[in-house]
Parts: C-alpha cells; structure tokens; sequence
C-alpha cells in the first residue's frame, strides 16, 4: 500500500472513531419509521460533510475517489460497525448512475446536487406480472403535447413511501416487440393520481411498496433518453445494482457479517460446548473466508478494469447474493434457538447484522430484485460465455 493510501486510511479511521455514533445499533431498534428516516437524513448529511457519502461519483459532482480509496473507505466503515446508507440507496446509486450515462445535463443538475441534499429515489420496474420478465410490463405512458399520461401498477418498490422521485418504465408503444416500446421516466411522487401502498413482509418491515399510477402527468422533459429506448437506458440502472454497489457490500460482508459469525460461533452454549471447537464449523467458517476473499478480489477487479465484459456485472452480483444468503443461514442454523425468538435488528443495519434469522430472510432480497439468480445465469451464459439463448418459452 502506497503512503497517501494509508495516509488517506488513517484519515477515514480517525473519522469514523469520532463521527459514528457508538449507540446507533440500540438506537435503531424497534424505532417508528419517522426517527428511522431522521436519523438516515443526519447520517447521510454527516458522511458527505466529511466527502464520504458518493465516492464513486465524478469529483465534478462530489465524488472522485480511486477505486483503491473506495475500497479503504469502505473497509474501515465497516470494521468500525458504521450505519449503512439504507435509505438513500437507490438515490446514490441507481439513480445517479441512470443521470450521469443518459441524462441531460439539466437532468444532472436538478437532481444530483439535490440527492446531495437528501432528495430520495425509489425504482419502479417491477410489476405484478413482470417481475424477471421485466420487459412484459403494462403500465402506459401515452404521449399527449409536452406531456405523457400514465396509468398502471408497480411491485416490490424499496422505500417508495419515502421517496421524492421515481425511476420509472412505462410502455410508450404497445404495438413494438416488447423490449422496444418501453420508456424510462423520472417521476415526482408528489404528482396527483399516485398511491403509494406498503407491503409487510415476513421480518415486520415494510421496507417494499406498491405504486399505483391513475392517470399521472410526467412532463417530457422528464423522458430519459430516446422515446422507446427506456430498455437500453435501465441496463445502466440494473449495472448499478449488480456491479458497483458490491465493492461496499463486499466489505461489509467481509468486516461485519463474517465477523459476526466467528463470534457467534465461539459463543459457549449452555451445555459449554462451543461451536468452533466442532472442526465441521471450523470447516465451514474457512470455506466461507474464502469464498469471501474471492468476492473481495471479484469486486476489485471488476471496479478497476476498463474491460469488463457484458456478463461481468452478473457474476458479482451472483456471488454476492447467494454467498450472503449461505453465511446468514449457517449463522442461523449456529446461533439455534435464541436466533429463532430474538427477531430484533437495527433498521439502519445491512443483511449482515448478526441478526441471523431476519439477515437470512432479508438475504433473499439480493437473490431476486435486479434479476433472479437464474437470469444472472443466463446472462452469464449467453452473454459471457457465448451459449445459445433459450428457447422462446423456455
């Protein structure tokens, strides 16, 4: 390592020492909504204060940081058991990304200095009958002046209820194969005919939101990229969620996760036995290091080669989800019964709090949204590896 590398580690350290909040995870449990949202606005306006907020953004925007110093950042975040940026997720990520490779600029200048500010984004892709099959969504978009009116449902919307803005794809050609009559749009939520309506799911969260359209204005201005190229433009979106947000979870996988479960497998039980001296746990935490160090170095390389190939992102994404949905079910299965009754976990928390039976549940989040598990595989295949595609129907 470089000596401005660890120079700029020694900064991060001393900064997290100082700036996170060393009761933040019972500070996080069991909170309303309202104290969950104020205290991710606080944590997020301290981390840009500091310039650690957006650092894979251009340093023309409030960015610019290597991916090496990304990498150190994160790692040190991490190891000092930071709150994760839950709330502006899709803002930071998905919806910067989508602006700054076919945004306008005046696009860019709205709503970037805005998430800055806290302005939150929500996604609305999925549907109640497109949910893999992204592309045989209904909701409309039908063109009339300087406007286009939408009607139509969204699915499994994350943090739609406080959301300010919307990535949107709607189908602006009914008559067009279907990949090509499709749309992307920012919608303001606080426009009329908009209903948004949570979902609970199994860990007591409504983390997840329905968004219903009735006859909604989005100006056209508000059209990202061509009319009827919406496809194309949410491939940078999906990139996004599959590639660059790993270098983070990676670490914190890495750091907390893992740390977590070596913990909680040295922990005595009540007969005093403790895990780790079984060698099959020990076993099984070797093989989960590894595997974890191997994302570590995926994630790396796939941040700082120009070439990366079409399925790249796939693969990350890949291992990432199914390596956190093993490790929190072996934490689980480890921790036995108390990890059964105690469901209790810091809103602000990632899925690789410790909280092993609700990390397990919220695993599957990463094993479906952005493309199953399944149509990773399938990219990776056609895509990667040059394979036949499927058969229509398969």
């Amino acid at each position: 390592m470089s000596e401005e590398l660890s120079d700029f580690r020694a900064t991060v350290r001393d900064w997290c020492v100082d700036n996170i909040p060393a009761d933040w995870r019972s500070a996080q449990t069991g909170v309303s909504d309202e104290e969950f949202v104020r205290f991710q606005k606080n944590w997020f306006a301290e981390l840009r204060q500091a310039g650690y907020a957006v650092p894979h953004w251009p340093a023309a925007w409030g960015g610019g940081m290597t991916v090496e110093q990304q990498v150190v950042l994160y790692q040190e975040l991490a190891a000092h058991d930071a709150p994760r940026l839950v709330l502006p997720f899709v803002s930071i990520h998905h919806a910067a990304s989508t602006l700054l490779a076919a945004g306008t600029q005046k696009q860019r200048e709205r709503h970037l200095p805005a998430i800055l500010d806290g302005e939150i984004w929500c996604q609305g892709f999925s549907e109640p009958g497109a949910g893999s099959d992204m592309a045989a969504l209904k909701t409309s978009a039908r063109k009339n002046g300087d406007t286009y009116i939408v009607n139509g449902q969204k699915l499994w919307a994350s943090g739609a209820l406080h959301a300010d803005w919307c990535l949107l794809l709607a189908r602006t050609d009914p008559e067009a194969p279907k990949r090509r009559g499709i749309s992307y749009f920012l919608l303001d939520m606080r426009t009329p005919g908009i209903d948004v309506r949570p979902i609970r799911q199994a860990t007591g969260e409504s983390h997840f939101c329905e968004i219903f359209l009735n006859d909604v204005v989005i100006p056209a201005e508000n059209l990202v990229g061509p009319e009827n190229a919406g496809w194309q433009v949410a491939q940078e979106t999906l990139g996004a969620e599959r590639g660059m947000t790993m270098l983070e979870l990676s670490e914190r996988l890495a750091h907390g996760g893992f740390r977590w479960l070596v913990e909680e497998c040295s922990k005595p039980r009540r007969n005093g036995s403790v895990p780790l001296d079984d060698s099959r746990v020990a076993d099984r935490l070797a093989e989960l290091e590894i595997q974890i160090d191997g994302l570590r170095l995926l994630c790396s390389d796939f941040a700082t080669n120009d070439d990366s190939g079409p399925a790249d992102a796939s693969i990350v994404k890949l291992f990432y989800s199914e390596l956190l949905q093993q490790l929190t079910d072996f934490g689980a299965e480890v921790a036995g019964l108390s990890a059964q009754t105690d469901l209790r976990k810091p809103l602000s928390s990632g899925w690789e709090s410790g909280s092993w039976v609700l990390d397990f549940i919220g695993s599957w989040e990463w094993t479906i949204p952005g493309g199953t598990s399944e149509i990773q595989r399938n990219i990776i295949g056609e895509r990667g590896l040059g394979l036949p595609r499927e058969p229509a129907g398969a």
